[in-house]
């Protein structure tokens, strides 16, 4: 989804080993008819969040896969078969369901780091334990 203070969903195809850098450019070459912003902008100038987090360009999709990684409010890509919570009835179990990626200009998100949901965003760290389902 490219945001620019609101969501514009679209959807590209990547092959597990891509990296986001390699994503980012697809995004790019999909996105850049239809936003004059990204007519002019450079591939390292877009930012990829997933999960509340900032992931670098230089990861591959395939290590998020292999090493289940999870952001702030949950796993960052799933792919597993799971039981549905609604109809265990217990809402307080985490779903497993990951939330639609977010592409932002870099200068977008240095305007609005200060604003939610932007002051909610980290760059990921593959060592940082972000725990169990947070919202706040």
């Amino acid at each position: 989804s490219y945001w620019d203070g609101s969501g514009h969903r679209r959807s590209v195809r990547v092959e597990k080993g891509n990296s986001v850098e390699q994503f980012l450019a697809a995004c790019l070459r999909s996105l850049s008819s239809e936003f004059n912003e990204l007519k002019q902008t450079a591939v390292e100038n877009l930012i990829y969040i997933k999960e509340d987090l900032i992931v670098p360009h230089h990861y591959t999709f395939y290590y998020f896969i292999i090493n289940k990684s999870r952001g702030k409010s949950g796993p960052l890509f799933q792919f597993d078969v799971h039981d549905d919570i609604r109809l265990m009835g217990n809402a307080a179990v985490e779903k497993d369901e990951t939330h639609a990626g977010k592409i932002v200009t870099r200068h977008w998100y240095e305007r609005n780091k200060h604003i939610f949901p932007a002051s909610r965003w980290e760059v990921f760290d593959p060592d940082a334990d972000y725990g169990k389902y947070t919202i706040g």
